[in-house]
């Protein structure tokens, strides 16, 4: 939520039910009498108890003397649960979540805030937020009197190690007597969402290129015909300046033609994310499925910083942010935004039914893709034919294969035969691939990568396979 919004305002109505104070809707229990019983403690049913037998006892042998103890016993709770249910007053609350985004493994703040909006103050107050239990215990926080227009803020922190989004409420408010006879809880009506991400890493700024064809400066390119000068003409429109005439194109056309503007466009990259549930093993914070999140999300960030446009792209075919050209974050689009989009994605993405690779193929069949860097499991003979078939659609290709035999066996697991043949058969369509054996650091097979790119570069006036080192529009 954002900072200051309203969880709600509720005030008894005098029926003994609370009310929204916002749109007046009845959400408490009409039997005040009902309610009121069933807000008694432990204390307070003891007392009610001892004070019914008292009264027994007194009928059977006759003592005034203890049928007044027993009458005292009984009106007790009955008369702290009449005064509390019967107290007017209007409460409202907010919450804020300091971020609203987090990191799994790092710790989030969460404030709320009471108010006091009636023209009475209130009573001992007992405030309670639920929370899931992977974010830690439940809060509990004891505010004493609140004066009439007076406010209360407390917090507490909230740490999980497995990402996703997580609901934070209702916030629930208990009242209680000063004898601690009878308490009532109420609950306001909304709740908030705590986004856990997967953890990032930074990469090393290397230069492994692979810029869409076409882009020449895979960063920033003006459309040019001959030179800078010689910009793409168009024709005169009311409005223009004259001053951004080309009188050589006039004479030559015969009417007026004015220098188009320069058109920047940012070389595109797609990180994919192989999300089939067959092609891993394992379930955790440690799994191999965790670390190709983890990368992903990594490898998203990493581009972005770099100014490339990015996008993320699963085994079904779906992409994100989906917005702008061919689903790229548009131009106009900024950075942040499109990053804060991807990782909401990233943080409640889960394993996929597909068996196949062949949607997001589809997607990439296009071209002009840019560059691909994909994150894959364990790829049968037939996915990795249509893996190798990706790389023609790119300027540039990156994979990490993860080695479901590896994760199995835990660190320090060699790489397997079939993941070694895989990895073969992608190199020789292309790609630049890199196995990820357990616990493999990403930053390192990053570095490895571009030694490999390094090895596979083409002598002086060739072509390179992932594109010229020499270009300004590599990972730089």
């Amino acid at each position: 939520m954002t900072a200051g919004g309203h969880v709600g305002a509720y005030a008894p109505d005098p029926g003994g039910g609370f009310t929204d104070g916002g749109a007046g809707k009845n959400v408490g229990d009409k039997s005040g009498l009902r309610t009121a019983l069933a807000g008694l403690t432990t204390r307070g049913r003891s007392f009610l108890a001892a004070g019914i037998a008292a009264g027994i006892c007194a009928y059977v042998l006759g003592q005034s003397d203890l049928l007044r103890v027993g009458l005292l016993l009984t009106a007790l709770p009955l008369v702290c649960a009449a005064v509390l249910y019967r107290t007017r007053y209007r409460v409202a609350g907010s919450r804020r979540l300091s971020p609203a985004r987090v990191p799994a493994g790092s710790e989030a703040r969460v404030h709320l805030r009471m108010d006091n909006i009636s023209r009475l103050p209130t009573g001992l107050l007992m405030l309670q937020d639920q929370v899931p239990y992977v974010l830690g215990p439940r809060p509990r926080f004891v505010l004493d009197r609140v004066e009439a227009g007076g406010r209360r803020e407390v917090s507490y922190r909230v740490r999980s190690d497995l990402r996703g989004r997580y609901p934070l409420g209702p916030l629930q408010l208990r009242l209680t007597d000063p004898f601690g006879m009878c308490e009532l809880t109420r609950s306001f009506s909304t709740y908030d969402s705590l986004t856990v991400i997967p953890r990032v890493t930074a990469l090393p700024a290397v230069r492994l290129t692979g810029e869409a064809k076409g882009y020449g400066d895979g960063r920033h390119r003006s459309l040019a015909l001959a030179g800078e000068d010689d910009v793409i003409p168009r024709g005169y429109r009311y409005g223009d300046d004259l001053r951004r005439v080309h009188w050589r194109l006039t004479a030559r056309y015969g009417e007026l033609m004015v220098r188009r503007e320069e058109q920047p466009q940012r070389a595109r990259c797609t990180v994919l994310l192989d999300t089939r549930a067959p092609a891993f093993q394992g379930a955790g914070p440690d799994s191999a499925f965790e670390w190709a999140v983890s990368a992903a999300a990594s490898a998203l960030v990493h581009m972005l910083e770099r100014g490339f446009s990015v996008r993320l792209l699963t085994d079904t075919g779906n992409a994100v942010p989906g917005e702008g050209t061919d689903g790229f974050a548009g131009a106009s689009q900024e950075s942040a935004d499109a990053a804060g989009l991807m990782m909401d994605t990233l943080a409640v993405v889960d394993h996929s039914d597909s068996g196949t690779l062949s949607a997001a193929y589809d997607v990439l069949r296009g071209g002009n893709e840019g560059l691909l860097v994909a994150f894959f499991g364990d790829l049968d003979e037939e996915q990795a034919s249509v893996v190798a078939k990706m790389r023609r659609r790119s300027g540039g290709a990156l994979a990490f294969l993860l080695d479901s035999a590896s994760w199995t066996q835990g660190p320090g697991a060699p790489v397997s035969e079939r993941c070694t043949e895989r990895l073969r058969m992608l190199q020789e369509a292309g790609w630049t691939a890199v196995a990820v054996p357990h616990g493999a650091s990403l930053e390192e097979l990053w570095r490895q990568a571009d030694r490999k790119r390094t090895g596979l570069s083409a002598p002086s006036g060739s072509a390179d396979p992932l594109g010229s080192p020499h270009n300004s529009g590599g990972w730089s």
